[in-house]
């Protein structure tokens, strides 16, 4: 449970028991009131707003409420002392057997600490990597499909129901340029003249040029593009997914639904979505003003079906259809997204790469005008990566055939390493991924660091079960065993940030910013690894007594929590726990 959430609960038994000794005014507006930690930890454990949301309304001073507040927290039996601080927060601190408590509630929950019932099993439609298969996934692709991917698990332990899905881009003018490539990847494999490739020309479309033509022979030699251009668009597209899900796979991402724009269109989806917007008005025919300074999308002089998206927030309205009737880009992920909410999903998150920006507002109207408010988008953008190895940055081009792809990424330096490494910073915020940083065994790698502290618990384990072959350390016993030897304030302040995981969970899924996992791991990390040190010059902060099984069964209690925390963790971003460093 979140313990804040818990303690939250105390005070507004608390402000109820003031309103009825007449010191509070009644039907006071409770629902801004928060419990969270200090920004400075000198100033307490545990801190909350009350008096400062309660004051106006109250029409009182902030700190004449936390004073009575204070009061009474200090005679709550779990809370050690409590005080008013300018400008009106309480802040106090928990006796040490309130945190000895939660820490045998993560051994009795297990792999289930930090569960939470937030999310009320709404579902959710996460979108991720939405990538033209145009070539197996690279490594520009490798943040938006982990970014995505750990949002999900996360969303998933928050108690939400989740669908990962990816959008096909196999409609648009770059599925036809892949087609013209293969087409001469095939021609080439017949030892016929073959143009240049069109736009791809990395080596990936060389086997499957060599399968079409040993397949089919010369069927399709001599004949005008618009007698080959759909068969061969199809086998492209239909190649470069099978290659893309198998990258995923080995990325540890595994998709419950692939959508191709192409079907959309086919089955006729975007002009139904067209018609509703058409139903409630939202549709007229005009001329969009040239645009300055910029290139803006489908852009014509000419007048155009456009989208009154300036309703709902954006800055311009948007064109849907082109004055020669074709649909515009923006058309067909109008309806995709609608097809979303039809299929049941009230909460829609979009993971985009870095030239989306501009998407946020005209898709969050057009969500808002089809959805007329029920269905909320959510659009997360990832900033670029700058890929680099022993100070050398890698260049990349898909056209050119020249990038780094995931697998080549995974055999270097491994899923886990990947993963754990795209996030740790903020989605928007741009990130270098250095190859050589990421296989160091220093403290300066936070993957390796973090998962040291994991297996630094496992080597705690191996040396207790040599020392005391025959000692009950299962988790349940763990939990009902007397833990006074936990007390002192080194033991107490790992604990703390162990228990903080449910919070932690909570709020990086209200936010939708998964890289916070990251960072409460590499929290967890620095405490257990400070804890490990000073064991090494204070004798009673270490794990094993040898003379003193009681002792050490109580002492690995804390060691055995550390794991199970670690290991939940690194469950939502999908890497395993190692128990032994090579």
């Amino acid at each position: 449970m979140n313990l804040y959430t818990l303690l939250r609960t105390d005070i507004l038994a608390l402000i109820q028991q003031l309103i009825q000794e007449g010191k509070l005014p009644p039907s006071l507006t409770l629902n801004r009131i928060t419990t969270e930690p200090p920004r400075d930890p000198s100033h307490g454990e545990i801190s909350t707003n009350a008096a400062m949301v309660l004051s106006k309304e109250a029409g009182m001073e902030p700190m004449a409420i936390a004073a009575l507040l204070s009061g009474k927290l200090g005679f709550l039996p779990s809370v050690q002392e409590a005080m008013a601080v300018m400008p009106g927060f309480v802040n106090f601190r928990m006796k040490p057997g309130f945190w000895l408590e939660r820490l045998r509630e993560i051994l009795r929950s297990g792999p289930a600490y930090g569960d939470s019932e937030m999310g009320q099993g709404r579902y959710v439609n996460i979108e991720y990597p939405s990538v033209n298969p145009t070539g197996p996934l690279h490594m520009g692709h490798c943040r938006i499909s982990v970014v995505g991917d750990v949002m999900a698990s996360l969303l998933e332990k928050a108690g939400y129901r989740i669908t990962r899905e990816s959008y096909v881009n196999d409609a648009g003018g770059q599925a036809l340029q892949l087609a013209r490539s293969l087409y001469a990847r095939y021609l080439e494999a017949l030892g016929e003249d073959a143009p240049e490739p069109a736009a791809y020309k990395g080596a990936y479309l060389i086997p499957v040029g060599k399968e079409i033509a040993a397949r089919e022979g010369a069927k399709w030699v001599g004949l005008s593009e618009e007698d080959w251009i759909e068969d061969f668009r199809a086998l492209a597209v239909e190649d470069m997914m099978k290659l893309i899900r198998e990258d995923l796979a080995c990325l540890g991402v595994h998709l419950d639904v692939y959508t191709s724009e192409r079907r959309l269109v086919a089955e006729g989806k975007v002009e139904e979505a067209f018609q509703r917007l058409q139903e409630q008005g939202l549709i007229y025919q005009g001329i969009l003003e040239a645009p300055k300074g910029k290139i803006i999308e489908d852009w014509e002089p000419r007048e155009q079906a456009l989208f009154r998206s300036t309703d709902f927030g954006d800055d311009i309205d948007r064109p849907l259809k082109k004055s020669d009737g074709s649909w515009t880009y923006l058309a067909p992920d109008i309806a995709y997204h609608y097809d979303k909410y039809r299929r049941g999903f009230s909460i829609l998150i979009d993971i985009l790469g870095a030239d989306h920006g501009g998407y946020v507002k005209r898709l969050g109207a057009a969500v808002n005008a089809m959805t007329q408010g029920e269905a909320r988008l959510v659009v997360r953008i990832c900033q670029m990566v700058k890929f680099m190895d022993q100070g050398t940055v890698l260049k990349m081009s898909k056209r050119a055939g020249v990038f780094v792809t995931v697998r080549e990424a995974i055999e270097k330096v491994g899923k886990d390493a990947i993963r754990f490494m795209m996030v740790t910073r903020k989605n928007d915020a741009p990130m270098e991924f250095d190859f050589a940083q990421v296989i160091q065994q220093s403290r300066d790698n936070p993957v390796f660091y973090v998962q040291y502290a994991h297996a630094r618990c496992y080597s705690v384990l191996r040396h207790l079960r040599e020392t005391f072959p025959d000692l009950d350390i299962s988790s349940q016993t763990l939990a009902q065993i007397n833990l006074d030897t936990l007390m002192n304030e080194d033991d107490q302040a790992l604990i703390r940030v162990l228990a903080s995981w449910p919070r932690q969970v909570e709020v990086a899924a209200e936010a939708f910013e998964p890289h916070r996992i990251a960072y409460y791991l590499s929290e967890v990390a620095s405490a257990f690894h400070a804890l490990w040190n000073k064991g090494k010059e204070d004798a009673e902060l270490r794990f094993i007594f040898p003379d003193n099984p009681e002792v050490t069964q109580q002492r690995f209690a804390l060691v055995w929590a550390t794991a199970i925390v670690l290991a939940s963790g690194f469950k939502v971003l999908g890497i395993t726990p190692v128990e032994e460093m090579r």
